[in-house]
């Protein structure tokens, strides 16, 4: 037993065990968590773990094959994808790319997990087609729509005004993270829709070195952080192929997730890193998705069968106008009305309907509590297990057993 608070001394058995769980922890495979790595993203990937990461986005070259310089109509030069990273020798070169890189993203993506992948009409048609091909079951495709596009200059073709993303699993039968509550609050509480709208980057959040843009192909951080926060959960492993100017390491960081990312560049990695390096994460309670949480799937009556609530005992509103007495049937009874507990409290408020959940409280040694409290401690008693509390995954045809006990036997009204 320990004296004073002081802490024994580590033997270095034990010493050796921590950080080799430290270590453990801050690696996937060989490689280091929470780093841009610099190299292949092919061989890169070859060295992380099969069905380990949980979200991958990818903002792989789009093979524009631009020819020439584009000049604005006053004869300035525009800054267009010209690097030496989008070019190709041809298509076919292009999509054997495409199908080595993704089919490694296939293999490290878990069954839950999420497959991101982004781009313009001249890729996003081969690489959706890839990506079936593949295995990989598509969601939806996102329409990005950019507020501020980059003008048609020359007038020949209407303004490229979006950019596709397509979302998909790793296979048909994936059971994905997907928080449509929290996308909905954030879309005024109407259902996020497939066309986002989203500047993009300018001002201070587009990167400069020199004067100049530091890269052509720069994300804003809100498309990273709707993606991020909608299918993925504060913890999770996120991966980014093509890391570029470090905008998903930065976001996953912010939000509170775990990231890895590779680019070939040491430019780009060095400014990644930098940029990466300077993201506070936002405090855990924050990122909470407390609207995502269910309700318990409990009846008002399997209450009254396990003793939570009495027959015969009486509830009543929180500020105490109202009363209603419980009856075998379940049903509660006052002032002449006889219902269940969501109908006789829309009478008594008369409404024509309202939740009686958050209406009734009971009372125990003087005080009122709510039954939906009781109802959360009934399931926290009957429904998860004892010793991780992990929430019943009904649609995975998870069993519920019929309770064992009867309420014949919790000394309810003498009987």
């Amino acid at each position: 037993m320990l004296k004073d608070n002081k802490r024994m001394p580590l033997d270095n058995k034990t010493i050796f065990a921590k950080n080799m769980t430290e270590n453990k922890m801050d690696k996937l495979g060989t490689l280091k968590l929470n780093k841009i790595h610099q190299g292949d993203c092919i061989e890169l990937l070859k060295k992380i773990p099969d069905n380990s990461i949980d979200l991958i986005f990818a903002d792989p070259p789009y093979n524009l094959q631009l020819n020439g310089e584009l000049f604005r109509p006053n004869q300035t030069k525009v800054d267009a994808v010209n690097d030496s990273w989008d070019k190709f020798e041809s298509k076919e070169e292009y999509d054997k790319f495409t199908t080595l890189w993704m089919k490694e993203c296939h293999r490290v993506l878990k069954n839950s997990g999420s497959f991101w992948v982004i781009g313009t009409y001249h890729n996003i048609f081969r690489v959706g087609a890839i990506l079936q091909n593949i295995g990989f079951w598509m969601l939806n495709d996102i329409i990005w729509i950019k507020t501020n596009p980059m003008p048609n200059f020359k007038g020949t073709r209407f303004n490229n005004a979006h950019e596709t993303l397509i979302w998909a699993t790793k296979s048909k039968s994936s059971n994905y993270t997907f928080h449509y509550h929290s996308m909905k609050v954030m879309n005024d509480d109407l259902q996020m829709r497939s066309d986002w709208l989203i500047p993009i980057c300018q001002g201070e959040e587009r990167i400069k070195v020199n004067g100049q843009k530091a890269h052509s192909t720069q994300k804003p951080a809100e498309l990273l952080y709707r993606i991020i926060i909608s299918t993925s959960n504060p913890g999770d492993i996120v991966l980014d192929p093509f890391s570029g100017s470090g905008t998903t390491a930065a976001v996953a960081k912010r939000l509170g997730r775990k990231f890895i990312a590779f680019d070939r560049e040491e430019f780009y990695v060095k400014i990644g890193t930098e940029r990466v390096e300077k993201i506070k994460p936002i405090e855990k309670p924050l990122l909470e998705y407390k609207i995502e949480k269910r309700k318990p799937k409990v009846p008002f009556g399997n209450l009254i069968e396990k003793g939570f609530v009495k027959i015969g005992e009486y509830l009543y509103s929180k500020d105490g106008k109202f009363s209603a007495q419980v009856l075998a049937d379940s049903s509660l009874e006052g002032n002449g009305i006889v219902g269940s507990i969501h109908k006789v409290s829309a009478s008594f408020l008369r409404k024509e309907n309202h939740n009686g959940w958050t209406f009734w409280y009971v009372k125990r040694n003087n005080t009122l509590i709510s039954i939906d409290q009781l109802r959360h401690d009934y399931e926290n008693k009957y429904l998860k297990s004892s010793d991780k509390y992990n929430e019943l995954e009904f649609e995975r045809n998870s069993a519920v057993n019929e309770p064992e006990e009867s309420f014949l036997i919790y000394g309810n009204n003498e009987l």
